[in-house]
């Protein structure tokens, strides 16, 4: 069933008797009993506490939950000057389906500023809500990213995959394009409404990756924003985030087709500003399971062996195939062949048609183990700066091999040919 809106009937009266807001703070959210209070509480106080003045609206955008998100949600004590709406959006279950709701009820609303918080942060202060929204109300951003402190393991897919390839394609370097913390002005909002993806997988996991690209590709005004430490609900790469991986690697994979007449044509990358003071804070340290993920690769090396052969390049195979022998503390990809091994999986996407994209994406989610555990051990001895500085190299690798994956991109290959028809 598609839907023409997330906002379910009595919300919209709700929002209708509000009339206008001038902020409107959205927290996506299922099943966070145990982060939703400190969440929003943060976000009133910091809305009390630096814009006493503006009429602040605060909605609570629930997917479902089968805890006491909600209850939480409505027991807390309210600001008198400061709405909250607490209620379950329309559509197919996922934090995109969230995202829609809370950009109908900016529209509705008039907002001149929408946030969105992820509803897990245990980081959050005061301080966030201010830079976010003076971000877009005094410096006239439309779209603002965060830039957090994060623990060298922190963000794997970020930090091996979608930085490097967001750089890379659109030109921008925004450090966290799947950051889940955003702010926007209005006229970006409703160009967001007003896309077809909602009914897509966007509507999960995607989402982020989504409204970074569009707004790069969209040439708005754009920055990041100093918050901090990024404290949240820990995932081990190897254990929880293969959905994750999945949703955000297709929809990052999509967003290239769509895009490929303004991604080939960008060359290098420009820094994006930073706005705030710097946050002197150091993340909490957590291990990663570095012999799960190895043992994850060569399970999907037995199953796929055959058709990584055929994908990437006869050097870039003997490296996989080298690994599939290699013991832990030896176990390592070069960025250069990690680039091309990413560049010739996108190409091979780009080729292949319909259900078969579905098993590019799985058969991607072994490699992308493969990945971690070599950043672990390049990075086991290092501390934070200096693991974020393998990052940034990473990411300049990536532009510099950018003409390959064009390359790449543009051959006709008989194996996709071959591939498609069976």
């Amino acid at each position: 069933m598609k839907f023409s809106t997330a906002i379910r009937q009595p919300t919209r009266k709700h929002l209708e008797r509000l009339g206008k807001a001038d902020i409107v703070i959205g927290i996506p959210c299922f099943n966070n009993e145990g982060t939703i209070a400190h969440v929003i509480q943060t976000i009133e106080r910091g809305l009390s506490l630096h814009y006493p003045k503006k009429h602040c609206v605060v909605i609570v955008a629930d997917g479902g939950s089968v805890d006491d998100t909600r209850e939480e949600s409505e027991k807390l004590e309210k600001s008198p000057w400061i709405e909250r709406i607490v209620s379950i959006y329309r559509g197919i279950p996922g934090k995109g389906s969230a995202v829609r709701e809370i950009f109908e009820a900016t529209s509705l609303l008039r907002s001149d500023v929408c946030v969105l918080f992820d509803s897990d942060i245990r980081s959050i202060t005061t301080g966030w809500i201010q830079r976010m929204v003076d971000g877009v109300l005094e410096d006239s951003y439309d779209f603002i990213a965060p830039y957090y402190t994060r623990y060298k393991y922190d963000g794997t897919i970020t930090n091996n995959i979608v930085y490097h390839l967001t750089r890379a394609l659109y030109g921008y370097r925004v450090r966290q394009p799947i950051g889940g913390d955003f702010a926007f002005s209005l006229p970006l909002v409703e160009e967001y409404i007003t896309k077809d993806v909602w009914e897509t997988n966007i509507a999960k996991y995607g989402i982020d990756i989504w409204l970074t690209t569009t707004a790069l590709t969209h040439k708005v005004k754009i920055a990041q924003a100093n918050l901090g430490v990024k404290i949240h609900d820990i995932k081990d790469p190897g254990e929880t985030l293969r959905p994750m991986f999945q949703e955000v690697v297709s929809t990052l994979f999509k967003l290239m087709e769509e895009n490929e007449g303004i991604w080939k044509d960008v060359k290098n990358s420009q820094s994006v500003p930073i706005i705030g003071p710097e946050v002197i804070q150091q993340p909490q340290p957590f291990s990663i399971d570095v012999s799960r993920l190895i043992r994850e690769f060569k399970i999907g090396y037995n199953n796929y062996k055959e058709i990584w052969k055929k994908i990437v390049s006869s050097e870039d195979w003997q490296i996989i195939e080298n690994l599939y022998q290699t013991s832990e503390k030896d176990f390592f990809i070069e960025t250069e062949n990690w680039a091309d091994i990413l560049y010739d999986l996108a190409a091979a996407y780009h080729h292949w048609k319909g259900e078969k994209r579905r098993l590019m994406i799985s058969l991607m989610t072994p490699l992308y183990y493969a990945r971690v555990a070599s950043f672990v051990n390049l990075t086991k001895e290092m501390n934070n700066e200096g693991a974020e500085k393998v990052v940034e190299d990473q990411a300049r690798v990536f532009e510099v091999k950018k003409e390959y994956l064009i390359k790449r991109w543009n051959e006709g290959v008989d194996f996709y040919e071959e591939f498609n028809e069976m």
